[in-house]
């Protein structure tokens, strides 16, 4: 056993020499919000530094990140309409199709991920179609088109019921993804945490001619505290309740584990741990589980923690982001989807401003 494991340590030379962990921000997934009917950016009041985006802005943004070597756009969308059928999910038309078109014509080179959920596309913001005594029916089959007049008119949300119902949700999400595939999207990421999701989306993509779209499942996505700046950012918090029903219970380490192997069977390419920072244990657990790619979610609230510390000046902003970031790697992730990605990226090569 070396006595004198100080040696590797003494200059910046040494240490990264030996460094057996490193992020580069081609690691880096950077999730972006876009509003229809907007001209110009809003800011995000709980998350410093971070807007929603006109569509027109897309293109640009695509060839920035690209430029900073940052790996991925995530495109969640925040659509001018919303009724109990989420139609404006699968709209051909919608918020996320039209930005992924933009990101595409602008930067063709850079990888495009979107969310698969309807929670921001329905009055009550759940990820699923609510039960009730007349409940919306899904679209019967993934065609690729909407099968539901966007905008049409529905009854007031307490009609429908409070349960979210699985299987009937799970068509209207491969009818999303199916949707987002045509409009250019290289991944979808099914969020809804709906039982077999990601067999509904690969099984829809695969009929539709989209067998090369990559699906990054949300398999760990617990139930968290974390997500309150994005609710805020995407104008998806639940009307009523909460989620606590279909994501994952956070004292359940093995359960997530169930949800991981679940997912590799049913076709998934890449598998998700989200939030990330405080479930650095589950992304251990999903490195040794499975052999997939592995994403890291630094979420909305532990972002904004963060820059809240930081804008206090209780923290040294560069330096806490950039060991999270490792710790991320050190865990296991091979991805880390973070609102911190362009900094992050400036960072790393070099302090740039």
């Amino acid at each position: 056993m070396p006595d004198r494991l100080r040696r590797l340590r003494r200059t910046p030379q040494l240490r990264e020499l030996v460094r057996e962990t490193s992020v580069r921000p081609k690691d880096l997934i950077y999730p972006i919000f876009v509003r229809e009917g907007i001209r110009s950016p809003e800011p995000i009041d709980s998350m410093p530094g971070q807007f929603r985006l006109p569509i027109g802005a897309v293109g640009n943004l695509a060839c920035e990140a690209y430029e900073l070597g940052i790996g991925a756009l995530l495109i969640f969308g925040l659509p001018s309409k919303k009724d109990e059928r989420a139609t404006e999910a699968y709209n051909p038309n919608g918020v996320v199709q039209n930005a992924i078109r933009a990101a595409k014509d602008s930067c063709p080179e850079m990888v495009v991920m979107t969310d698969v959920c309807v929670c921001a596309y329905t009055p009550h913001g759940h990820c699923g179609i609510l039960g009730g005594t007349s409940t919306p029916q899904p679209p019967s089959s993934v065609s690729g088109r909407a099968l539901v007049t966007p905008g049409a008119t529905n009854r007031e949300t307490e009609e429908w019921g409070s349960e979210v119902l699985n299987d009937e949700t799970l068509p209207l999400l491969a009818e999303m993804a199916v949707s987002h595939a045509r409009a250019g999207a290289d991944v979808v990421g099914p969020s809804s945490m709906m039982d077999h999701q990601v067999r509904a989306l690969r099984e829809g993509l695969d009929r539709n001619g989209f067998g090369n779209t990559a699906i990054m499942a949300y398999s760990a996505k617990f139930a968290s505290g974390f997500y309150g700046p994005f609710r805020d950012a995407a104008d998806s918090a639940p009307s009523h309740g909460d989620r606590s029903s279909y994501q994952h219970d956070a004292a359940n380490a093995r359960h997530a584990r169930l949800e991981l192997l679940e997912d590799v069977e049913e076709g998934a390419d890449i598998l998700m741990v989200k939030p990330g920072l405080a479930y650095l244990d589950i992304i251990r657990m999903a490195r040794e589980t499975a052999d997939l790619p592995i994403a890291a979610y630094n979420v909305s609230g532990e972002y904004s923690m963060v820059k809240a510390a930081a804008e206090r000046g209780w923290l040294d902003e560069p330096r806490i982001v950039l060991e999270t970031m490792t710790a991320f790697k050190r865990a296991g992730a091979n991805l880390i989807i973070t609102y911190h990605a362009k900094d992050a990226a400036k960072w790393m090569r070099g302090g740039e401003d």
